[in-house]
This record gives structure tokens, C-alpha cells and sequence, in this order.
């Protein structure tokens, strides 16, 4: 255990340090950003970050997963705070957590195991794209920030063919900033986004009157931000264990989103999740280990406090460019490419999930649908019951494929219905069959009986051992 401990925090220490820079820096714009879309001060996701990334860090089910103050969370606050003030969203933040902590007791990580690999792959792809246009406004205003956008591009794509020692971002946003400030060059700041407070967070109960009514206010709020947390975070970890091929521990992870949030509360932060573009940044530039999660939030705090004036005075299109080139990684290429080549259905469930990522803003409702479709499409293609009869020697043999379970047990009953006239007895292999729930049972016994009352003797064969199981339990009779 000690070792293993180690290994997560100081196995690698270097490439750690230089991922928590890049990733600090690659938090900053969507931290601050957001914040103000809800309506509340930067240093708000400031702390929230900080005490989020260190609880992720220590008691996280997921190395190398970057959780910070989002902006899906943050919008689903905003309203809250616009009819209530910031104190209520301390309150529903705390309660957030408390809400995730429960449903990671419930095992709600298991979960993750039911999301289709197209979901997966529509919710990579339409991430990426929100990713992309939310960004393309940094590069508007006049025509120096698309050049100074191609430029801070050029530098991340090139840069490592030189040296690969210093991450390309770090590169790209200290050449920017030369330039911006050495030619005194009028583009938007940091700073411009808002003020940023260096003062260090203190341990607060949120001012809200302890009441049944406040609790009714802020519920469905904290619901609805301890799931879209969770789901977030959550698929971020799935896609962390298939690019890492390592698994985690989905439902230590659900408890360490929640602590984080309670915690974060309490100290006058905003509720947050699993971040998929600064933990994929994360991952690019070498931070694998619990140390590059921890930094990320803590270089970010320590900016801040220590050197507020440096970090107002970051060009936001030097930010930006980082951002369009992670959107451009996380896109999922290949896919597109084999959409062609993939069953329709899977095409359909990919490109629909992506829709709904980009129609609602919102990754959650698209994971959701997409699920659900998924589901739809695998009953549909699961009640195709296949009957094959017999050769003319074997007339009265039959052969039975698929699942039988409430979809499939009108067709299968139709089938012999109409097949069987003047049999007087036949053979039915279910071998290559699986009953499935009491609906199928029902449709065997009443194939019996109704073959009984026409004189004609049916018998099955090959059942395999759930079938067995499950007729007997619910039948009473032996198959």
C-alpha cells in the first residue's frame, strides 16, 4: 500500500511539476470565465479549484483526472444565485456534496459500466467541439488576435520538435505575452475578465437561515449539480482508465467529487467536477500521478495570492490558443472516419449524443439520451426471436436463436401458430436460446398448452442453465 503510494505521487515527480503548470494556466480562462456567467466573484472558482484538485488528489478513485470549478456545474447555479445571492450557492454546493457522497455509498459508480461505447465516443467528440467554438470569440475584436492565435498554435505544434523537456503551452503563452506587452499591443487581459482577489479562502457556514424553506430552495439545484457532477466526472474517469488502460475505482471517485464539493463549500467555493480538456492537457504533458492533480489547483491558488499582477496581465488569446489546440486533441478523429464502417445504429447513437452535447450546452443530457437510444436500438435488435425449421426428414424439428423476454415472446408464439397444422409431435432446441424474464416463461408454457389442446406433444431441448433456473422457479414445470 505504502508503495503503491509512492508510486502515485512520486513516480513522477518532473513530469507532474510541468503538467500542473500547463493544466493551471489551461484552468484559468474557463475558471474565471464561468464564474462570471454565474453571476459570482473569480476567486470563487479560485477556491473551489484549489480544495477540489487537493481532495481529488489525496482521496481521488483516479490519477491523473483534473477536477476544478466547471462551467456546466457553475450554469446550473447561476440562476440561483441571481434570485437568491452567492450564500445560497455556498449552501447548495455543500448540500451537492453531501448528495454525491450518498450516491457514492449506493455504488452509483457501477453504473459507468452501461454507457455505450458511442455515447462515449459522442460525448469525446462534442466536447471537443464545444471546446473549439467556446474559444473562437477570444480570437474576434481585431485582426492582430487570429494572428496572434496562429501564432500561439504554431508555437505548441512545433516547439517539441526542438525539446520536449518544456512543455509547448508554457512556451506558447510566454511568447504571446512578450509580445502582447512589448508592443503594447490592445488585447483583452486576465484581468479584463474580472477582478481577482488575492486573498487566501477561510472556513465559513454559509449565511442562509437554517430552515426547511432554504432547503426547499436550493434541493433541486444541488440535485441537479451532484449529477451532472457526477456524470461528468465520472465519464472522465472512463475515458482516463481506456487511454491509461489501468482501472479505477468509480465510486471512490464519486466520494471524493462530493467531499470536495462540501469542503469547497464551506470555504466559500463553487461546487466543480471532473474537467475532460485539462485532464486530457494533464495527460498530454506527462501528469500521471496524484502530485500533477494537486498542483494544478494549488500553482493556480498561489498565482493568485503571490502574484496576483503577473497573472492579470496573461493575454486571454494566449490562453485560448492552448484551448483550441487541446479541443482539436480530445476529438476522437478516427471515429469519424469509420462512420461508414460502424452499424448504422452506432453511427446514429454517436452523432446524436453529439447533437445533444451541442444543442443544450449540456454533456449530461447528451450522455442520457444517447444511453437511452442505445438501449432502444439493443431491445429492438434483441426481439428479433430467429425460428429455423427442420429439413424434410426432420420436419418437426425446430430451431430457436435469441432472447426470449417480453419484446420477442409475441413474435416466437406467432411463429408456431401459424407453422404447426397437423403435427402430432415436435422438438424444439432452445440450445442457442436464453429465457430472460417471466414474460418469455409464459409464452413457452402457453405454446404448451395450446399444443396440448390440439393433440400435438412439445417438447424442448439444449436448454442452457439460466433458462433451466428460470423456468423451473416461475413455471414449476422442467425444461
Amino acid at each position: 500500500m505504502i508503495q503503491k503510494l509512492k508510486k502515485e505521487w512520486f513516480g513522477n515527480v518532473k513530469g507532474d511539476i510541468l503538467a500542473g503548470i500547463v493544466v493551471c494556466l489551461a484552468l484559468f480562462p474557463e475558471v474565471i470565465g464561468f464564474m462570471i456567467a454565474a453571476g459570482v466573484d473569480p476567486i470563487v472558482g479560485v477556491y473551489a479549484t484549489f480544495f477540489i484538485t487537493a481532495i481529488a488528489a489525496f482521496f481521488g478513485g483516479r490519477t491523473g483526472l483534473i477536477s476544478a470549478a466547471a462551467g456546466s456545474v457553475a450554469l446550473v447555479l447561476a440562476h440561483l444565485v441571481a434570485e437568491y445571492g452567492v450564500e445560497y450557492l455556498f449552501a447548495a454546493t455543500i448540500l451537492a456534496g453531501v448528495i454525491q457522497a450518498i450516491l457514492a455509498f449506493c455504488k452509483v459508480g457501477t453504473l459507468m459500466r452501461y454507457i455505450p461505447k458511442p455515447v462515449m465516443i459522442g460525448f469525446v467528440n462534442g466536447l471537443g467541439i464545444m471546446m473549439f467554438t467556446s474559444q473562437v470569440k477570444h480570437f474576434k475584436g481585431n485582426l492582430i488576435l487570429p494572428v496572434l492565435g496562429i501564432i500561439g498554435v504554431a508555437i505548441i505544434f512545433l516547439f517539441p520538435k526542438i525539446t520536449k523537456k518544456i512543455p509547448a503551452p508554457i512556451i506558447s503563452i510566454l511568447v504571446i505575452s512578450v509580445i502582447v506587452l512589448g508592443l503594447d499591443l490592445d488585447v483583452k487581459m486576465l484581468g479584463d475578465l474580472g477582478e481577482i482577489s488575492s486573498k487566501l479562502p477561510n472556513f465559513r457556514i454559509p449565511n442562509v437561515p437554517m430552515t426547511l424553506e432554504t432547503l426547499k430552495i436550493i434541493f433541486p439545484t444541488s440535485l441537479s449539480v451532484a449529477i451532472v457532477g457526477l456524470v461528468e466526472s465520472l465519464l472522465t474517469a472512463q475515458l482516463v482508465d481506456e487511454i491509461t488502460r489501468e482501472e479505477s475505482n468509480k465510486n471512490r471517485e464519486s466520494a471524493s467529487q462530493g467531499l470536495g464539493n462540501i469542503v469547497s463549500g464551506f470555504f466559500g467555493g463553487i461546487a466543480g467536477c471532473g474537467m475532460i480538456g485539462q485532464t486530457i492537457i494533464n495527460l498530454n504533458y506527462g501528469g500521471i500521478g496524484r502530485l500533477a492533480t494537486f498542483l494544478s489547483g494549488f500553482f493556480m491558488l498561489i498565482s493568485v495570492v503571490l502574484f496576483n499582477n503577473v497573472v492579470v496581465h496573461i493575454p486571454v488569446v494566449a490562453l485560448a490558443a492552448v484551448m483550441i489546440v487541446v479541443s482539436f486533441e480530445t476529438i476522437n478523429w478516427e471515429s469519424i472516419k469509420r462512420l461508414s464502417i460502424i452499424p448504422k445504429s452506432d453511427a446514429f447513437v454517436m452523432i446524436l449524443t453529439v447533437v445533444i452535447v451541442l444543442s443544450t450546452h449540456n454533456l449530461a443530457y447528451g450522455v442520457v439520451i444517447g444511453t437511452l437510444m442505445s438501449a432502444i436500438f439493443a431491445a429492438f435488435k434483441m426481439s428479433n426471436v430467429h425460428v429455423e425449421k427442420g429439413t424434410v426428414e426432420d420436419a418437426h424439428h425446430y430451431k430457436v436463436q435469441g432472447y426470449l423476454y417480453f419484446a420477442s415472446a409475441e413474435k416466437f408464439l406467432d411463429f408456431f401458430v401459424d407453422e404447426i397444422e397437423h403435427e402430432e409431435e415436435i422438438i424444439i432446441d432452445i440450445s442457442a436460446m436464453t429465457l430472460w424474464d417471466s414474460t418469455g416463461v409464459e409464452a413457452i408454457d402457453k405454446l404448451i398448452n395450446k399444443n396440448k389442446d390440439k393433440g400435438v406433444k412439445t417438447t424442448f431441448i439444449g436448454a442452457n442453465q439460466q433458462s433451466k433456473e428460470l423456468f423451473k422457479k416461475v413455471s414449476k414445470r422442467a425444461v
